[in-house]
C-alpha cells in the first residue's frame, strides 16, 4: 500500500480495530459475486477461476521476475521451506518466457553516468573497485 493511502486510512473515522467492519464469510461472497459479475460483463468465463490465492500467486512470480531473489520471495510469502516457493521459478519462466538470464552490463565512473543508466532503466547490482554496475534485461 502506498503512503498515501495508509494516510487516508488513518483518516477515516475509528470505531473499532478493523477497517471493514465485515466478516469474512461476507467479504468472500461480495468477492464471488463482483467476480461473476465482472466475467459476465466482459464476456470471459476464465475470469471466474479467479480466487484470493491467485493474485498472491501472480505477486509472487512477478516479484521472482524482477529480482530473480528466490531467498526474498520466500522471506515475502512467510514460506517456511524453500520447496515451497521454488514453484514460481517455473512459473516465471513459463510467464515471462525467460529460457536464460541475459543481461546488457554498464559500469558507472561518474553520478551523471550513474544517473543516465538508473533514466534508462538500468538497476545497480553491484560495485567493484569503486565502480557501480548496472544491469537490464535483453
Amino acid at each position: 500500500m502506498s503512503t498515501e493511502l495508509i494516510a487516508r486510512l488513518y483518516l477515516l473515522p475509528k470505531k473499532s480495530e478493523k477497517v471493514w467492519n465485515a466478516s469474512l464469510q461476507g467479504m468472500t461472497s461480495n468477492f464471488y459475486h463482483a467476480r461473476k459479475r465482472i466475467a459476465n460483463r466482459l464476456g470471459n468465463p476464465r475470469l471466474s477461476k479467479i480466487v484470493f490465492t491467485t493474485l498472491r500467486h501472480w505477486k509472487a512470480t512477478t516479484l521472482y521476475h524482477q529480482t530473480k531473489d528466490i531467498l526474498y520471495v520466500k522471506k515475502f510469502l512467510g514460506h517456511k521451506t524453500l520447496q515451497s516457493t521454488l514453484i514460481y521459478i517455473d512459473l516465471e519462466k513459463a510467464l515471462f518466457n525467460t529460457k536464460n538470464d541475459e543481461f546488457t552490463v554498464k559500469v558507472a565512473d561518474t553520478l551523471e553516468e550513474a544517473c543516465q543508466f538508473a533514466e534508462m532503466g538500468f538497476e545497480k547490482f553491484d560495485e567493484f573497485e569503486g565502480k557501480h554496475l548496472y544491469r537490464k534485461r535483453k
